[in-house]
């Protein structure tokens, strides 16, 4: 199968890839922060930071979290885990 695993901008150098768990900001779903998860194909694997379930996005669409984002999304957490919503 020739082109299965070609990157669609062969001039673009790829992303860096972040560490698992760190927090991301999805700018294709309205800010949507998110903990790295891994790669899945092309696309960059994100989860809530408050629990649910995970989603794909193109890397091109995803910035680091910036401090007060990051804050909001622990808070969020915290806040879930005290309600048993998440483990």
């Amino acid at each position: 199968m020739y082109g299965v695993n070609v990157r669609p901008n062969p001039e673009e150098p790829p992303p860096d890839l972040p560490a698992p768990g760190a927090l991301l900001v999805d700018t294709s779903r309205y800010n949507r922060v998110g903990e790295f998860r891994g790669v899945a194909g092309l696309y960059w694997s994100l989860r809530p930071v408050g629990g649910g379930r995970e989603w794909e996005v193109e890397p091109r669409h995803v910035r680091p979290a910036l401090p007060i984002e990051q804050l909001r999304a622990r808070t969020a957490r915290a806040n879930a885990r005290s309600r048993g919503e998440v483990l």
